[in-house]
């Protein structure tokens, strides 16, 4: 009678752990994060081991190989646990190829990619999105951003710089310019010195508000307690745009994202022309998809975009976040409930939230 209460508790201690539910759904993404092994067995596995799900009350949990190993334990023959998972395998792969992508004179089609990693094309796709969230061409595309930003910067001619990046013709860049340096290539080695910002700045209940529109929609939003602080803000942001403040129609702009900060549940549809890296716009994406009234963890977040590793990349993107409320990124808490930093202050995050929860 004792031995079998012993035996019900050690399966309600092993069932009542998290680990435990990674094996019973035998989750790719739990592999590399902790090993377990069947005491009648004495082989240890993988969370995501396809062999006949144990008792738990037989289960063990080891954070490493070596850690099994040192306790008499053998390596499962069927899911190879002292080798590479599936997932490890992928992404050394991927990385192999994300390499060729960035070294590469002339775009690679997506048959040689796949050829060279030694799978279909459709199995390549699949996998190289599963593993950096961007599909091939979007990620050779953001390589090429990243290099033409890199070279406008330095003497060379626009052209070279263009071909430099992997364009093949000056066509094909300007096709696509506006949408990746957010301005004319002439523009952006300038610094932004001829576009035009207009700002207006109001009141809220959160204190001072500044909002800023460029001719593709708002491109900021500021919380703060004094005025000017948020203007020099501004210009800190944009240093050689020309900000025009103070015109007529634009505080009615202001007044649109106070009814949005003051009365959530109206939601105001705002045309906005969000600047950033090829990752932070896939954060700041996902966050304007979170409902009002909710809130999700940065893990959630990076698990969303695909990249489960990335938390703190998820929270510095968060923080680097210029458009208040728009871009809710007070929506975003960390993994047990709790508040975290939010570029205008914890205390206005908890505002917005408790008004989302009562909209």
């Amino acid at each position: 009678m004792k031995k079998s209460l012993e035996i019900e508790q050690q399966a309600a201690e092993i069932m009542a752990d998290p680990r435990w539910a990674s094996i019973v759904a035998k989750d790719k993404n739990s592999d590399g994060t902790f090993f377990y092994s069947v005491k009648t067995t004495g082989v240890f596995c993988r969370p995501s081991c396809g062999a006949r799900l144990a008792r738990p009350e037989n289960v063990r949990f080891y954070a490493t190989t070596e850690q099994a190993e040192r306790a008499g334990l053998r390596p499962c023959k069927r899911c190879k646990p002292t080798g590479l998972s599936v997932r490890e395998a992928n992404a050394a792969k991927i990385a192999k190829a994300c390499r060729r992508i960035e070294t590469a004179e002339e775009p690679l089609s997506l048959e040689e990619l796949a050829r060279t990693a030694g799978v279909s094309p459709y199995h390549f796709h699949r996998t190289f999105k599963a593993v950096t969230g961007l599909t091939p061409s979007e990620y050779a595309e953001a390589h090429r951003s990243k290099r033409i930003r890199e070279t406008l910067t330095t003497d060379q001619s626009i052209t070279d710089a263009i071909y430099d990046a992997g364009y093949s013709s000056n066509s094909r860049f300007y096709e696509s310019s506006d949408q990746l340096l957010g301005m004319t290539p002439t523009n952006f080695r300038k610094g932004g010195k001829d576009t035009v910002i207009h700002f207006a700045i109001g009141q809220c209940s959160l204190g001072s508000i500044l909002v800023a529109k460029s001719d593709r929609g708002v491109c900021a939003v500021l919380l703060g307690d004094d005025p000017d602080a948020l203007a020099r803000d501004l210009q800190d942001q944009l240093p050689k745009a020309e900000l025009i403040g103070g015109e007529r129609g634009y505080e009615e702009l202001v007044a649109k994202v106070v009814g949005l900060i003051e009365n959530p549940s109206t939601g105001v549809d705002l045309p906005l022309d969000i600047q950033g890296t090829v990752f932070q716009k896939r954060v700041w994406n996902a966050l304007r998809q979170i409902p009002v009234g909710s809130t999700v963890s940065y893990a959630a977040i990076a698990e969303q975009i695909g990249m489960p590793k990335s938390v703190r990349a998820v929270a510095q993107a968060c923080a680097s976040n210029s458009i208040a409320v728009a871009i809710p990124c007070h929506r975003v808490v960390r993994r047990d409930g709790a508040l975290s930093g939010y570029r205008w202050g914890v205390e206005r995050k908890q505002i917005l939230l408790n008004r989302e929860a009562g909209a």
